[in-house]
């Protein structure tokens, strides 16, 4: 239950894991709250005086906000605490011996509920790998001779039982943690991931819809539907100026250059159309990222985290159309699984480990650099050519750290959407084409681990302290992995399809036959695993229903003291009156 804080009460609210009152998103907004609400309260402008400049501070003008605007405050933004942040170092980044064991409690400290949620989830999911990894590898380095016809669909059922598993279960820690860390995930906070002096999206009713609802309570009902369904057809017509934009503009783009790709001999050649896609990309998703932006300015969302949720999934059917396009061509349309584990090995291993090298050197040159220069330049203001010149202060160097920000928007999202999407990318890639090459599973292993620490390093040791985000589920990557999954059981019946019918009869045998089955037994394994192993833990429900009857008694015993109070107050004033 969520009361008013006051210092004298201070024992009767829950502490956080490290024992604060407050967490690290409660304690930014406060923070945001004090150091933005200082305004000109007096009724006359004033001067300011600075560096030689006089500034006029109007009446009921934002003082912070004057400042950034004059160039004198250059940004706001948190900073990191060294003691706690060399602390997470020993026991997190740099601690490879734990392989998935990570200190949750103290990243939710530190970083908060969204950053905490994004490490639980890829740790969650590295460990299930493991089992999938030594399978994958037994599969791809042991000849079964006949038996693979028999061996590759055993291994494809276990492969999607594991995924539908693993979807439910994480519901289950999610729900958990959550429950560990008293936040109610019902509750989602409007200031989500505003970035300060950003604007956030909220769903807010017009003046006229207010003025209607204090006249006539009769019509509440409708106004709110009215509005609701209008929200709701605003996010459909985006969405399909998205998908129209996709399959007119983008589909045949990737077509044309997986076909350029399979007829063309030349691997110099190949080289060429490989640069000019990549750069095409590019300019591609930077252009469709901003339209998206710009289409999600006119819906109505209930708050910042819907906006990004819609967000996410405009941006990632691009990124879908790139990533697996070329895949499904030569798959499904050439059936050249020679040339399709060759791409597989050329994502999963270069593509990979060249995100993994540029996600974490380029911003530590950027820092590097941008730290020369400025040294370089003091050297030369104050006239020495010799010697090492200082920061004044600690804030003066993280200011030259990049930020944690996303690829295609800083106001909706943060460095997390990059960061899932590429977990997002390679689960497709292991799940879609698993029976045309098992061994991606430990490839898929081997990089989540190394992920993790880079990941953590890369935080701790070269970017800002990010902005804490109070959203406290994984949002719509979840949906977007269940998607994933429904893909992959459609894709590899298709390959073993194939597999089966190499001659091109599509003769019913009873192969065939059983495959076309076995796909229906899975989508409705998908679909009703959910009835059997239920989203919340038990413990959690007791629990939440135990503080509910709380609140309400606490609610009840609050409203009699209110009531019998204004009792007494107006028999004190009959007394007197008598």
């Amino acid at each position: 239950m969520d009361l008013q804080f006051q210092a004298e009460d201070v024992d009767a609210f829950v502490r956080q894991p490290d024992g604060s009152i407050f967490s690290w998103c409660e304690r930014f907004q406060c923070y945001y709250h004090l150091i933005y609400g200082i305004v000109n309260s007096v009724g006359s402008a004033k001067t300011l005086k600075f560096d030689g400049r006089e500034i006029r501070w109007e009446s009921g003008e934002n003082l912070l906000q004057k400042l950034e605007s004059e160039n004198i405050v250059k940004q706001v933004f948190p900073l990191h605490d060294e003691k706690k942040r060399h602390k997470l170092l020993k026991s997190w980044a740099l601690h490879w011996w734990d392989f998935t064991n990570q200190p949750i409690d103290e990243i939710y400290s530190y970083y908060g509920a969204k950053i905490a949620i994004y490490f639980a989830f890829l740790g969650m999911y590295t460990r299930w790998l493991l089992f999938l990894a030594v399978f994958g590898l037994v599969l791809g380095f042991v000849d079964f001779g006949s038996l693979q016809l028999v061996v590759l669909p055993i291994f494809f059922v276990m492969v999607i039982l594991w995924a539908v598993m693993f979807c439910q279960f994480w519901k289950r820690k999610n729900c958990a943690l959550l429950a560990r860390w008293s936040i109610d995930s019902s509750v989602t906070a409007d200031q989500g991931c505003k970035i300060p002096g950003g604007k956030g999206i909220s769903l807010q009713l017009t003046n006229e819809h207010i003025k209607l609802l204090e006249t006539d309570k009769m019509k509440e009902k409708e106004v709110f539907q009215r509005y609701e369904w209008f929200g709701r057809l605003l996010r459909f017509r985006n969405d399909a100026i998205i998908i129209i934009s996709i399959i007119c503009l983008q589909l045949p783009f990737e077509l044309a250059y997986a076909h350029l790709y399979e007829v063309v001999d030349s691997d110099v050649i190949k080289f060429g159309l490989t640069a000019l896609y990549l750069l095409a990309i590019q300019y591609i998703t930077q252009f469709c990222g901003k339209v998206s932006v710009m289409l999600i300015k006119y819906e109505n969302n209930e708050n910042t985290e819907k906006g990004a949720d819609s967000l996410v999934y405009k941006v990632f059917g691009l990124y879908f159309m790139q990533t697996y396009i070329g895949i499904f061509y030569h798959a499904l349309l050439h059936r050249n699984f020679l040339t399709l584990r060759k791409v597989l090995v050329q994502r999963l291993l270069l593509s990979e480990v060249l995100e993994n090298l540029l996600e974490n050197t380029l911003p530590y040159f950027k820092y590097s650099y941008k730290k020369y220069w400025v040294r370089h330049k003091k050297k030369k203001e104050k006239g020495e050519m010799t010697g090492r010149i200082q920061f004044t202060h600690r804030a003066e160097k993280e200011y030259l750290k990049p930020a944690y920000k996303a690829s295609i928007s800083e106001e909706l999202e943060d460095g997390l959407f990059d960061d899932f999407l590429e977990l997002a990318l390679q689960f497709g890639m292991i799940m879609m084409f698993a029976c045309a090459f098992p061994p991606a599973f430990a490839f898929a292993t081997v990089n989540n681990l190394m992920e993790i620490r880079t990941d953590a390093l890369k935080l701790l040791a070269i970017l800002r302290r990010p902005v804490p985000r109070a959203a406290a589920t994984v949002g719509a990557w979840l949906n977007i992995f269940q998607f994933l999954i429904v893909m992959s059981i459609c894709t590899n019946c298709a390959l073993l399809v194939w597999l089966y019918d190499q001659e091109g009869k599509w003769s019913i045998e009873p192969g065939l036959a059983a495959i076309l089955v076995m796909e229906h037994v899975l989508l409705l394994i998908k679909f009703g695993f959910s009835r059997l192993v239920p989203e919340e833990p038990a413990w959690v429900k007791a629990n939440r229903a135990k503080y509910a009857t709380q609140a309400q008694d606490m609610c009840s015993k609050k409203l009699l003291r209110t009531i019998s109070g204004e009792m007494a107050l107006v028999s004190r004033e009959s007394c007197s009156e008598s």
